[in-house]
């Protein structure tokens, strides 16, 4: 089968925790991550280089640890742990249907994923294998979001893709408001100052300062990551002006 041309060889991909739970409201569906493994497969098989960055607010989430009376940096540890938990699921999951995945982690834990080597990410990637970077930044008080960004700029990616829950980004919450507008297209700049929740405001000063572009699709459409790696019009970009 011919492969179609794909408009981008390295992409990195962030995936909110709560996908991977699905209906169930905690933990990890394996519908679910099975569903995710089949939708990088698409994307994999026309070549292109792969790394994602996973959160873990199916487990644990640690603003909201915080919010409970928890020391921040505490919470925001066992946050990270928790996108541990999450990336060795999807690498297993990878692993079954035949991508080669390597997992590594901002914080040591030799015996079950890699450090973080920035050398040694970009050439797992040069050989074909997916990338899944875990732990966020290794530091408290940081976003899976701003690791998200962090990661695709010291790997030098092309773009960012936000799969997420909804089909973009909207002028209001969409599931709170119905005659919400989604944006074709929006500025980071735009962004800050309507406030609009895309990501963190740290994560988005990051991308517009390093000029690179945020695709928002919804991971929940089959074939959504497939078509932005194609290039095609999907969800809302998000640049530079």
């Amino acid at each position: 089968m011919e492969k179609k041309p794909s408009k981008f060889d390295r992409i990195t991909i962030k995936l909110s925790g709560e996908a991977l739970m699905g209906n169930q409201g905690f933990g990890i569906t394996p519908e679910m991550i099975s569903y995710v493994a089949q939708e990088i497969l698409k994307v994999h098989k026309v070549g292109v280089q792969i790394s994602i960055i996973v959160g873990g607010g199916n487990i644990f989430r640690g603003v909201a640890g915080s919010a409970a009376g928890m020391d921040r940096a505490s919470a925001d540890n066992m946050g990270m742990l928790a996108t541990v938990v999450n990336s060795l699921a999807l690498c297993d999951s990878f692993e079954q249907i035949g991508i080669p995945t390597r997992v590594q982690s901002a914080i040591a834990m030799n015996k079950i994923a890699e450090p973080f080597i920035r050398r040694k990410a970009m050439r797992h990637l040069e050989k074909g294998r997916v990338v899944i970077f875990a732990a966020g930044t290794g530091n408290p008080y940081f976003t899976t979001d701003t690791a998200a960004v962090l990661r695709a700029n010291e790997i030098q990616s092309q773009i960012l893709i936000k799969a997420t829950q909804v089909d973009g980004v909207f002028d209001k919450d969409p599931n709170e408001h119905d005659d919400a507008v989604m944006f074709d297209q929006i500025s980071y700049m735009e962004v800050i100052q309507q406030q609009l929740h895309v990501m963190d405001m740290t994560a988005i000063s990051l991308a517009m300062e390093q000029s690179l572009p945020l695709y928002v699709v919804n991971l929940h459409t089959p074939g959504n990551i497939m078509r932005t790696v194609l290039g095609e019009k999907i969800g809302t970009r998000v640049h530079n002006e």
